[in-house]
């Protein structure tokens, strides 16, 4: 039997090539991605095991390309690594599609030990954002509701808020530049924004892009 297969997915190459060095004696590394995308296209080509994903993916951010992947291949194993310590995206996180969730600073044991949990079908979150969770869990059990994006909004929104123009956007999709356009609008008269400096704020709070 062979060893359990990794697909690593971030979009820094030191990041990769760190992960690569801690995994590899233990674990088959069978390819890389650097957008979410891509992403999708490896795990659906390469079949792994596990894939430790960063949530700041270009082109389709770890968040959606995670929960799109959960829905293809149910039964992989989606391992967060990220620099992001917010719990409610955590918690977003790991109730939609990961099992698991580091944090970039993390020790390089802990990432082997995470893979580990996970291939035993168990989940592993870092102690840190843990105690977070259970923090917030105990003084405020019911999130806030707030108006949500749809599928293809987040995904408009973030080409957009990543520089693409409405024609490269439509491009990546598959869609019209005038769909493009009417998403866009959309999001601004929902959201009550105003030029494209609101949405890149909104992009930003959303967790499309990293804060400038």
């Amino acid at each position: 039997m062979g060893r359990p297969r990794v697909l690593l997915a971030d979009d820094h190459t030191l990041i990769v090539d760190a992960f690569r060095k801690l995994l590899e004696q233990e674990f088959e590394i069978v390819g890389t991605a650097s957008d979410g995308r891509a992403l999708l296209a490896a795990a659906l080509q390469l079949k792994p095991d596990v894939v430790v994903v960063d949530l700041g993916l270009p082109l389709l951010n770890g968040i959606d390309a995670g929960r799109e992947l959960k829905k293809l291949m149910p039964q992989t194993k989606l391992l967060v690594v990220t620099m992001n310590e917010d719990s409610g995206v955590a918690a977003e996180a790991l109730r939609q599609w990961a099992s698991g969730y580091l944090l970039k600073k993390s020790a390089g044991s802990e990432l082997v030990h995470a893979v580990r949990e996970l291939l035993r079908g168990k989940s592993y979150v870092t102690p840190k954002v843990a105690q977070q969770l259970v923090n917030e869990f105990i003084h405020e059990p019911e999130m806030h509701r707030r108006k949500l994006l749809s599928p293809r909004q987040r995904e408009v929104l973030q080409l957009l808020a990543e520089g693409r123009t409405m024609r490269e956007t439509a491009t990546i999709l598959k869609l019209t530049s005038r769909t493009v356009a009417f998403h866009k609008y959309r999001i601004m008269r929902e959201f009550g924004l105003r030029n494209n400096s609101d949405l890149l704020k909104l992009a930003i709070r959303e967790h499309l892009v990293p804060p400038v």
